[in-house]
């Protein structure tokens, strides 16, 4: 048997096992429910009405008659002030920083800093070879 008719057949099997009870109330409500969206259901409803070409056309004539008195009211409004112009040569403009540095020196801490970690390394090492009995 191929995987997927072993895998139907236990779905099968899971189905034919499985008791269901529905209550009267439920079993009520569910023939209503079907009923309600039946055809001859639909037969009956009232036809909401189309709105005709003419909203469509007021709406949109509308809305382009906001765009423009929106572009026109900002446009409306008083010239701003012009920005100062700015010197094409910036760097020349910005003062030129004097920075005095020097190398630091890093060795010698540095070399204290590898001996500590060498020696708690090696205090780690022996104390794992006496927890393990080395």
């Amino acid at each position: 048997m191929k995987l997927m008719d072993k895998l139907a057949k236990r779905l099968r099997e899971d189905a034919a096992n499985i008791n269901v009870s529905v209550s009267d109330e439920l079993d009520r409500r569910i023939e209503a429910s079907l009923l309600a969206v039946s055809p001859e259901m639909a037969e009956q409803r009232p036809i909401t009405p189309v709105k005709p070409p003419l909203f469509w056309w007021a709406s949109t004539v509308t809305g382009i008659a906001a765009a423009v008195a929106v572009i026109a009211i900002m446009n409306w409004r008083a010239p701003e002030q012009p920005v100062a112009d700015v010197p094409l040569n910036i760097v020349a403009a910005v003062p030129a920083i004097d920075l005095k540095a020097e190398a630091a020196v890093l060795t010698n801490p540095l070399q204290e800093e590898l001996d500590k970690l060498e020696s708690d390394l090696k205090k780690a090492e022996e104390k794992v070879r006496r927890d393990i009995g080395l």
